[in-house]
């Protein structure tokens, strides 16, 4: 049964928003985001956390020219540089902190403290617990020696493991990735996943890249094309989803992928009419309101950029995703049947799943909460893998859990936002939804 989804309020730390797939006896609710002036007053005071409205103006912001932080003193004169901090043997952890500020504050690599204390990227630290900063790290084991690429003749397949990249698979088999995105009619931006089968011979091993993917032939001639001038700030997944037409097509259109440059005053042909819509008239893959809150045109329109990346890559199926999710949560040390019960009630299972608040996947965690689980697992996440966007939820479920005086506060955190629980106590509907988490991870435990 489809059901519809509503959005988070904020956290106190990155906030969470989310798209629920509520059970039919569970009333929806949204984010405490300010409502539109015409709204009714709300029975509860609901002001938007500070946390809310820095999340959004950051997602709004252009900081294309703005140094970062960590590259400020590489520009000042050699003298007036800060030295670096002497390195201890050891650091005691304490709150807040994760491995990569760890390795930032003394300028060590995070992979290289990773390995120092035995830990993998998804490991949990704790306040008090002893870091090692200097030592031998224990050898990493030898990877075998990658045969030689034979030239195969008939078409193989390579079955896709975790770590892989199109790239990698590509340079172990001998072939150009061109190739690769060719045979398996793939770009830049598609995603892989561990047991997809990936082709990694098209009858002879090409000596030189091969083009890029020609269109497929139509059943049926299109009487004709529109077509479209591109204008600054466009992006290719913004003018297929301005269009109504999927990214694929779009770049199989043109014979360009993802990574493809494309400038102002350039024109693209849009597949499947024989004039363009105005985009007034074209109805976005992501609505802009929902539930009487209306989101920032900046973060809508990175939703339906991030909604036509997911639409146009291949992802697990709610079944595979399901198994995802309770691997990654026996992994984590949380408990697999909570980790079900949050990716059931916010998805469905649905790695396609993106809110107007720009919630990603099948977690529905916002770029900035992804930024807080990165730091809570040591390293960068893409809420667009489907592996990632498990471990980001599962980071943020099990960090919840340790911070809140008990099971039902923390649930409430993921969907109305700690800070604002603490603050304000549960909401009528953020009753509803622990009451409903509650009951699913009955049925999965």
């Amino acid at each position: 049964m489809t059901t519809p989804r509503s959005t988070k309020r904020t956290m106190s730390m990155p906030v969470i928003a989310a798209t629920t797939a509520a059970l039919p006896a569970v009333v929806l609710s949204s984010l405490a985001v300010a409502q539109p002036a015409t709204a009714a007053p709300a029975p509860q005071p609901r002001k938007i956390p500070a946390t809310l409205a820095a999340a959004m103006k950051a997602q709004a912001a252009k900081v294309g020219s703005v140094i970062p932080a960590q590259a400020v003193a590489a520009t000042l004169p050699a003298a007036l540089r800060p030295m670096a901090p002497s390195v201890p043997d050891t650091y005691k952890v304490v709150r807040g902190d994760t491995i990569s500020a760890i390795a930032r504050r003394f300028n060590l690599d995070t992979s290289a403290v990773l390995r120092l204390n035995n830990l993998t990227p998804t490991t949990l630290i704790y306040p008090g617990q002893t870091i090692k900063l200097t030592g031998t790290a224990p050898a990493a084991p030898e990877k075998p020696a990658a045969p030689a690429p034979s030239a195969p003749v008939d078409a193989t397949t390579y079955t896709v493991v975790s770590g892989d990249t199109l790239g990698a698979i590509a340079a172990r088999h001998g072939v150009p990735l061109s190739s690769v995105f060719s045979w398996n009619g793939l770009s830049g931006s598609s995603i892989i996943y561990p047991g997809q089968k990936i082709k990694v011979s098209g009858g002879s091993a090409p000596s030189t890249p091969a083009p890029a993917p020609a269109p497929a032939p139509a059943p049926a001639p299109q009487a004709s094309t529109g077509s479209y001038t591109i204008k600054a700030g466009d992006t290719l997944s913004s003018i297929a989803s301005r269009n109504g037409v999927s990214l694929s097509a779009l770049m199989s259109a043109n014979n360009v992928s993802a990574t493809t440059v494309i400038y102002p005053g350039q024109k693209l042909t849009i597949p499947g009419g024989s004039s363009l819509q105005p985009a007034s008239e074209t109805k976005p893959l992501v609505p802009s309101s929902f539930l009487g809150f209306t989101y920032p045109a900046a973060v809508v329109s990175s939703a339906n950029e991030n909604k036509a990346l997911l639409n146009a890559s291949p992802v697990p199926s709610r079944a595979e995703m399901k198994t995802i999710v309770a691997d990654t949560a026996r992994r984590m040390g949380v408990s697999p049947s909570l980790a079900l019960a949050f990716a059931e009630q916010e998805s469905g299972f649905d790695q396609r799943a993106v809110s107007p608040a720009n919630a990603i996947g099948t977690m529905q965690v916002i770029p900035s909460s992804g930024e807080w689980a990165s730091d809570l697992v040591g390293r960068k996440l893409n809420l667009l893998d489907p592996y990632d966007n498990a471990t980001a939820g599962v980071a943020i479920i099990k960090a919840l859990i340790a911070t809140s005086k008990d099971l039902d506060t923390a649930i409430a955190g993921y969907y109305q936002g700690q800070y604002s629980v603490n603050k304000y106590g549960m909401y009528d509907d953020t009753k509803r939804y622990v009451e409903s988490i509650k009951a699913r991870q009955r049925t999965f435990g």
